[in-house]
């Protein structure tokens, strides 16, 4: 009954409703309303793309002038629109090359999570790893005052990692949206107004 009802929350029938195959399309709505990030025009990198619902938002946002390039190593469960691009590839196999492609984004923003083996300890590492990963993507990707948000599994890391944010951002916040579960450690930290160092 327990897993019925997490299944059918409120977040997951209001995703079916509007047509997205993720309820973590609301995570992203509440801190891009909230802190501004997204804008008509932009050029955005999602990274953790898969099923897509991210994907389906920002294309919306950014309109007919903007591009969004996801990356993931799943594949994604949306007909592509005409404006965005998905890469079925593993963020830690990027190279020089990618990055050709990859540069001059406004945005890039990690909805990347590991599977998850319930060691809480083992779960915050790989967690970290991949908020590392985004940030290290970011440094290469955006412009000069570009936008970043990162999920990250909250632990006795997640203080050090924030300070990386501050120190690469104008700004630099942290929110855990309504969307996310109460039990899930999740959060996700903002950075605006990326400073190229």
């Amino acid at each position: 009954m327990k897993q019925q009802q997490s299944k059918e929350d409120f977040y997951t029938i209001k995703a079916k409703k509007e047509g997205y195959p993720a309820r973590s399309i609301y995570k992203l709505k509440e801190i891009d309303e909230k802190f501004k990030i997204i804008k008509a025009g932009d050029k955005v990198l999602d990274l953790g793309a898969a099923p897509g619902s991210w994907l389906m938002y920002i294309s919306k946002k950014v309109g007919d002038n903007g591009k969004v390039l996801g990356i993931d190593i799943e594949d994604v469960k949306i007909e592509l629109p005409a404006n965005a691009r998905f890469f079925k590839k593993n963020v830690f196999a990027l190279t020089e090359d990618n990055f050709k492609e990859l540069k001059k984004f406004h945005v890039v923003v990690s909805d990347l999570a590991p599977k998850t083996s319930g060691i809480k300890f083992a779960d915050a590492e790989k967690s970290m790893e991949l908020s590392e990963k985004s940030l290290e993507i970011a440094q290469k990707a955006l412009v000069p005052g570009g936008n970043f948000i990162c999920k990250i599994f909250e632990s006795e890391f997640t203080k050090d990692f924030f300070k990386k944010i501050e120190a690469n951002f104008k700004i630099a916040k942290r929110l855990k949206p309504m969307a996310s579960r109460k039990e899930s450690r999740e959060m996700f930290f903002i950075g605006k107004e990326f400073i190229m160092l």
